[in-house]
């Protein structure tokens, strides 16, 4: 049976400072915006559907070179050879030819500043299992299976168009996140603006991000565009200390995505604010102990809850503390058994583990006789079709 508990009334109370905001009217084809200090997704239109990434995938290519330099297979300063097939693509290119020994830093940076279709190939057959680049996609898709990235399957390294070759904008939340939390080292090259390999490509040397020299914030991460895809962007920015991710695809043009991505930005920062929900150790709500030294326990959040909520509107967010009950005893303080679900007016819903305030034992003889008393006496009650 699943028991449904209100807020106490305290907590009530703090729950009414939320109000709604104007929901971000987007003309992107999918959407995902979430907040990473308090985890609160802002924005989320068919943010789970597999989609085309076009080059914002080469994002993955990046997070498993960063996890093989980290691990000592691969190091900034080795330079890769590189094959004909890896030359052969069109496209983002650093012009490389199958001369060139190139180091891992400037293939590095070929990907990120100038989206490099062919610096992802040379990468992807130096770190591939069977040394091709379609081994390496088969790599990357169980890797991103592993980080929880469900909608993701890679045909190739860097998004050129391909069957099966998709992402939710979701997943490439996700990734942009662990990129920026996992290797804080390598993230301030996504702010680079320009970059000239070699001078032999005048033509390709800056970065197509449009927000990076708006004074917004941004600092990251990857632009995309096929004729499928539409134009995309998985950015982030910071602002005041907090933080957000963002992704847009399926936009008509450049001057769209870079005019949608800056109004995006804006909204996240200046129609939400942070507030202190509830803190850990206060009792929220008390839920129902079965064979226990006491009738109920009480439950609190592990850590204090701080999420966004809309600057404007009048409505206030719901809330319920929601668990499987009667607990069974025995309980130990800091069991997780319930989960408090609040939803912000205009938000997706959020749900927030809650542990247990206190240990409970199991009861004694006494505790143990009256509720199987009681069980009895209710069934007698109920009859043998179950009703008075």
């Amino acid at each position: 049976m699943t028991l449904i508990a209100r807020l106490v009334t305290a907590c009530v109370a703090v729950i009414a400072l939320s109000l709604p905001a104007q929901a971000f009217d987007t003309s992107a084809k999918a959407a995902y915006v979430k907040d990473l200090g308090t985890g609160t997704v802002l924005l989320s239109r068919n943010a789970d559907e597999p989609l085309p990434p076009a080059s914002m995938s080469k994002l993955m290519t990046l997070y498993v070179a960063f996890e093989a330099i980290r691990d000592g297979r691969l190091s900034l300063q080795e330079k890769l050879p590189v094959s004909e097939h890896a030359m052969s693509y069109g496209g983002s290119t650093m012009f490389l030819d199958t001369t060139d020994r190139v180091s891992v830093e400037d293939l590095l940076r070929g990907i990120i500043v100038l989206s490099g279709n062919d610096a992802c190939a040379v990468i992807a057959e130096a770190l591939s299992p069977d040394g091709t680049e379609a081994g390496f996609a088969r790599f990357m898709t169980q890797r991103a299976q592993d980080m929880g990235m469900t909608n993701s399957t890679f045909a190739n390294s860097n998004g050129w168009p391909a069957a099966g070759h998709r992402m939710s904008m979701h997943d490439l939340a996700i990734l942009a996140e662990r990129l920026i939390v996992d290797f804080p080292n390598f993230y301030p090259m996504f702010a680079e603006t320009t970059y000239e390999f070699d001078g032999r490509a005048p033509q390709n040397t800056q970065n197509r991000n449009p927000l990076l020299k708006l004074g917004i914030g941004a600092d990251g991460l990857k632009t995309g565009h096929t004729e499928a895809a539409g134009y995309g962007l998985v950015g982030s920015a910071e602002q005041g200390g907090r933080r957000v991710v963002f992704v847009l695809s399926g936009l008509d043009t450049a001057a769209q995505r870079a005019q949608e991505a800056e109004a995006l930005v804006n909204w996240s920062f200046r129609q939400f604010a942070e507030k202190e929900i509830v803190k850990a150790g206060n009792e929220v709500s008390r839920a129902e102990v079965w064979m226990g030294s006491a009738a109920t326990v009480g439950l609190t959040p592990a850590k204090d809850l701080t999420t966004l909520v809309p600057v404007l509107g009048s409505d206030n967010m719901t809330a319920e503390v929601v668990y499987e009950g009667p607990v069974s005893a025995p309980i130990s303080q800091g069991d997780e058994l319930a989960q408090l679900v609040f939803t912000p007016e205009g938000l997706p819903e959020m749900r927030v583990p809650l542990v247990a305030a206190e240990s409970v034992a199991v009861g004694g003889f006494a505790v143990r006789l009256k509720t199987v008393a009681g069980v009895l006496l209710k069934r007698l009650q109920q009859g043998p079709e179950g009703t008075l």
